[in-house]
């Protein structure tokens, strides 16, 4: 059987920290960005981690479980 292919759009989007959690970006922040507030632009800006029942589906798109 041949090797398993990782997703590239999640090994694009997605990162590993160190605790083994997985890091992700924002949405809504690259276009039509006048009728958004500055608080929400700002908040948009910081990383954070993908929620609990989300990680089997993306750790299975990266391939690590």
């Amino acid at each position: 059987m041949p090797k398993l292919k990782t997703k590239s759009g999640a090994k694009k989007r997605f990162s590993i920290t160190g605790s083994g959690k997985i890091k992700r970006k924002h949405a809504f922040k690259s276009h039509i960005l006048t009728k958004k507030s500055t608080k929400r632009k700002r908040n948009l800006t910081y990383s954070t981690l993908v929620d609990r029942v989300d990680e089997v589906s993306v750790k299975r798109q990266l391939l690590l479980k």
